[in-house]
């Protein structure tokens, strides 16, 4: 499967997004569980992050982004992107 990455930019203020934090960390971990193998974290410095994760086309990484509670809420715009590796 082509890994993707969501690269993303907080929207709204710490506290607004902080309610939404365990609820992408639970989203994460089902994807973990389905064989995404995905992983999520944020920028040292305050406002964005990155969700990378494998998925079978950038049709199905649009539909799993999609579902993603910080999506969902508002909190974050973001632009996904194909990762095509080129060393392993």
């Amino acid at each position: 499967m082509p890994w993707f990455v969501k690269i993303e930019e907080g929207t709204v203020d710490k506290v607004s997004f902080d309610r939404h934090v365990s609820a992408h960390k639970a989203f994460v971990k089902e994807l973990i569980a389905k064989g995404h193998e995905a992983r999520t974290g944020y920028w040292s410095h305050y406002g964005g992050g990155m969700l990378l994760f494998k998925a079978t086309s950038m049709d199905q990484a649009k539909a799993i982004v999609a579902q993603d509670p910080l999506v969902q809420n508002g909190c974050v715009h973001y632009q996904l992107y194909e990762w095509c590796i080129v060393v392993e």
